[in-house]
């Protein structure tokens, strides 16, 4: 909060107006008389930035086929969009798809791929943490960003986020090497995030996946330019590290706890753009 205070919040918005990241900007905590903190009791004091008429969705809800009233299956809300959005347009599903992921792409991702390529601020931006701004068609038109909790920090950036806000990081250990900045920024917006996305156009029969990837590949070629190295990575890596949650849990790890480079078990996958 005080580092986007500081004037990246309001060059950000020049760049990208509609997207944002919901602030925490401020917590509260009970101490024992001799000063140590009490487990569990503790809150964090979050902004609302939106207004009665804001139509601000979890991706990862928007996503999730779920059981709806009166009906006899499971689907998501994203296929209730694509479908009202081809009975009004009378256009095939997957062209409306392909748009509404391209829309995406340029109102969420690229927002994020702008504050690593200016601050070296890399986003843990998995589909829970990404909240998606839908006008009243259902097309994106924004997003916010949810957890103040999930943040890299480039090495290769210290001095400059410390010129920005001098003290950053020394407490919440938040500076990470970029080799592991570049390998979790991967997983967490290219794996979770957007290929999530693709997955769940393709298994709900909304569009074709190799379409969805075409698309993302393009997009990701553009975007080399912004300055941000996922792109060119997600472009030419032939593998991927990609998070594994239940072995993280096996492993007794707590994501919650010690430096985010070692936080979580990770496995290689190989990378669907190059193949």
């Amino acid at each position: 909060h005080r580092l986007l205070r500081g004037g990246l919040a309001q060059q950000w918005r020049a760049a990208h107006p509609g997207f944002d990241i919901v602030r925490d900007p401020a917590w509260l905590a009970v101490d024992t008389p001799d000063g140590e903190p009490v487990a569990g009791l503790d809150v964090m004091l979050r902004h609302n930035p939106f207004r009665p008429d804001n139509d601000a969705v979890c991706l990862a809800g928007l996503v999730t086929p779920r059981p709806w009233p009166g009906r006899p299956d499971t689907h998501s809300r994203l296929a209730d969009i694509v479908t009202g959005l081809v009975a009004r347009t009378g256009r095939p599903a997957g062209a409306v798809a392909a748009e509404w992921f391209l829309r995406y792409l340029d109102h969420v991702v690229r927002p994020v791929l702008w504050l690593d390529a200016t601050a070296g601020v890399a986003l843990e931006a998995h589909q829970q943490n990404t909240l998606v701004v839908l006008d009243p068609d259902g097309w994106p038109v924004g997003g916010r960003y949810r957890d103040n909790q999930g943040y890299y920090f480039r090495e290769s950036r210290r001095a400059a986020l410390e010129r920005r806000l001098p003290g950053i990081g020394a407490v919440s250990d938040t500076f990470v090497p970029d080799d592991i900045t570049d390998e979790r920024f991967a997983y967490y917006l290219g794996i979770n995030n957007v290929f999530g996305l693709i997955g769940a156009f393709g298994s709900q029969r909304l569009a074709d996946e190799r379409v969805l990837i075409a698309a993302f590949r393009q997009f990701l070629t553009r975007d080399v330019a912004l300055g941000s190295p996922l792109p060119g990575h997600l472009l030419e890596a032939e593998k991927l590290r990609c998070k594994a949650n239940m072995l993280t849990r096996l492993h007794g790890l707590d994501e919650l706890v010690g430096p985010v480079d070692t936080q979580s078990v990770y496995v290689t996958i190989t990378n669907p753009l190059r193949h």
